[in-house]
């Protein structure tokens, strides 16, 4: 299973920033210490991914030499160790590094190197407050469930061998699934409804995928086939069992834990995912009060357009403040929802949207654009539709930065009804498909992460991307979009300009959802009526994040929090370069640094 994360220290961002010009002695000191930092660096990256085979692959990090042996192991071709062994092993592991680091002296190491030890120190942080605290390991079955979905669906999408040489790897790994449902059984020892039902949903997807997708990229007649007919029966029976076994044994045992993470728990995860000092309370109020003045701007922008779509109706005056306010936004909201594609034109739509958003961001010279062209738009995987219900992006690996990068864009399910079907397009209709675009593509999480893997050095590169700050990453793409938005595009369009303030509503109640929900004991009917009712979304959109917020914690407000950092930190280098102050070369700058914690990036970048 995948552990990312990050966190902050307030005495290392005081180091970072203060660390100024010393005499050649300590310089060549430094050197020194920074030479020996970056290969214990490398050694902890490359020991994580040997004991993560399927974190190896998203990596690009496919083959290393057994030290003890001299044999070559292919990493793609295995799969962890998930059962308790494997458990004690990755504790003892994490550790043992977090001794090894702490003996780095912070003051002899550059500012580079500083970010780098604060990644990893958080890191081991994060992943020692999961094996000893919160365990979800114990109680979420969708970790495994997806986790095998990952560990075919990478090596099928790379492009790191031959075709033949990764459909190889591919089943090998579908041998294992066996040994690897078992030891999740051995594992798991209560859930809660939610997470038995995602996870029963997506391990469908799991079968789908073996069944059919890997089926069909099997030659007829070629030692593959012969293999796929002894490995893919005794898999798919596994994955079928384990369904049975959630729904016959895991679901009924008794449980005191929930999918609320608890206050306790989640104030602890908070601090190492924000890496601010920023604490969940400051933001729940910040979140709020914004929620109120973004309606009120709302409102401003929706007033002169609801005169010229709904001539015959009144201003609504007789109504109260807060109801006039509701009725003007949402009737015009749904004048512009009336503009959305067809159940089956998503895919292309959004395609088509790419050509004019790249023209925008050359013409206005908002960020510096790869020349990779490796960007490709494909459905969401089936079994990573639970937590993707709408649209997600698939980086490259660090490791193989020219590979393949993914706009993943979630269908609409061929069974939902013609009602939930236009729920979800009017939501989703042609302005916001626009902002998702920006957001997953560009300029947002492509762009970010194609300079992100021009990090060198190398051990750098993939440090941060493996364990890239979620504020940063997240809040990139919230920022860049309103970036788009100032910049003039689509002209200015006021309907665009509305749906935008739509966006900001999501961003500010996802904060709300997550804190209120996760320690505050937020029911259900006062999520979907703050989503619905004050954040103005169809009943469709509401429902997938109620359930995204019960299957994920402490990830829903990165977006909040690392919006507004992006826009402190834009707002004071502008103040330190004053006339000299370029966009394009600002987001350049901070970009290349790759995903750190923005108080991290503000002591690297910042002008002196």
């Amino acid at each position: 299973m995948k552990l990312k994360i990050a966190g902050i220290s307030v005495f290392l961002l005081l180091l970072t920033m203060g660390l100024q010009a010393k005499n050649m002695s300590n310089a060549a000191s430094e050197g020194a210490r920074s030479s020996d930092f970056e290969k214990a660096a490398g050694q902890f990256m490359r020991e994580s991914l040997v004991l993560s085979p399927v974190n190896a692959s998203q990596a690009g990090f496919h083959k290393y030499t057994d030290p003890k042996t001299g044999r070559v192991v292919e990493l793609d071709a295995l799969l962890d160790d998930l059962g308790p062994a494997g458990v004690e092993t990755q504790k003892k592991f994490y550790s043992d590094w977090q001794q090894r680091f702490q003996k780095f002296d912070r003051t002899t190491l550059s500012k580079e190197d500083n970010a780098d030890l604060q990644l990893i120190d958080d890191q081991i942080a994060y992943s020692l407050l999961e094996f000893d605290r919160i365990q979800s390991y114990k109680h979420n079955p969708t970790g495994y469930v997806e986790f095998v979905g990952n560990a075919l669906f990478l090596p099928m999408s790379q492009n790191y061998a031959a075709a033949d040489v990764r459909m190889g790897h591919v089943l090998a790994r579908i041998g294992e699934i066996p040994r690897a449902m078992n030891q999740a059984k051995q594992v798991l020892v209560d859930t809660d409804p939610i997470f038995t039902s995602t996870a029963l949903e997506e391990n469908e997807g799991n079968i789908d995928l073996i069944q059919n997708t890997v089926k069909e990229q099997i030659p007829a007649g070629s030692a593959l086939e012969k293999q796929y007919a002894q490995v893919a029966p005794p898999a798919i029976q596994a994955l079928k069992d384990f369904s049975a076994w959630l729904q016959n044994d895991l679901a009924k045992r008794p449980t005191s834990r929930t999918w609320r993470l608890g206050k306790e728990f989640y104030d602890a995860k908070f601090k190492l995912v924000m890496e601010t000092p920023v604490t969940p309370e400051e933001i729940l109020q910040k979140a709020e009060q914004q929620m109120t003045e973004v309606r009120a701007e709302m409102l401003t922008l929706a007033e002169p357009m609801h005169k010229q779509m709904y001539p015959d109706h009144t201003d609504h005056s007789d109504l109260s403040a807060q109801k006039r306010e509701n009725l003007i936004i949402s009737e015009v909201l749904t004048k512009i929802s009336d503009d959305h594609v067809q159940r089956d034109e998503l895919m292309d739509h959004i395609k088509g949207d790419l050509a004019g958003i790249i023209a925008f961001i050359k013409e206005k010279q908002i960020v510096g654009l790869s020349n990779r062209d490796n960007l490709k738009v494909i459905a969401t995987p089936l079994f990573m539709r639970g937590i993707y219900s709408v649209a997600g992006f698939h980086n490259p690996p660090p490791l193989e930065p020219t590979a393949e990068a993914q706009y993943w864009v979630t269908p609409v399910a061929k069974n939902a009804s013609d009602k939930a079907a236009e729920s979800k397009l009017r939501e989703y209709n042609n302005y916001a498909l626009k902002w998702l675009t920006i957001h997953e593509a560009l300029p947002g999480h492509y762009v970010q992460f194609e300079h992100a893997n021009n990090v060198q050095p190398e051990t750098r590169r993939l440090l941060r991307a493996l364990f890239g700050n979620g504020p940063y990453i997240e809040g990139w793409a919230e920022y860049i979009a309103q970036v788009m938005m100032d910049e003039g595009y689509l002209n200015g369009d006021p309907k665009f300009r509305l749906v935008m303030r739509k966006i900001r509503l999501r961003v500010l109640s996802n904060a709300i959802l997550d804190v209120r929900m996760q320690t505050m004991n937020m029911t259900d009917e006062q999520a979907m009526d703050l989503m619905m009712n004050q954040a103005f979304q169809t009943q469709a959109e509401a429902e997938g994040k109620l359930r995204r917020a019960k299957l994920s914690s402490v990830q829903l407000p990165t977006y909040f929090v690392g919006i507004n950092d992006w826009f402190q930190l834009r707002k004071d280098y502008q103040a330190k370069m004053g006339s000299k102050f370029n966009l394009e070369e600002f987001h350049n700058k901070a970009l290349d640094e790759g995903p750190l914690p923005i108080m991290l990036l503000r002591g690297i970048i910042m002008p002196r």
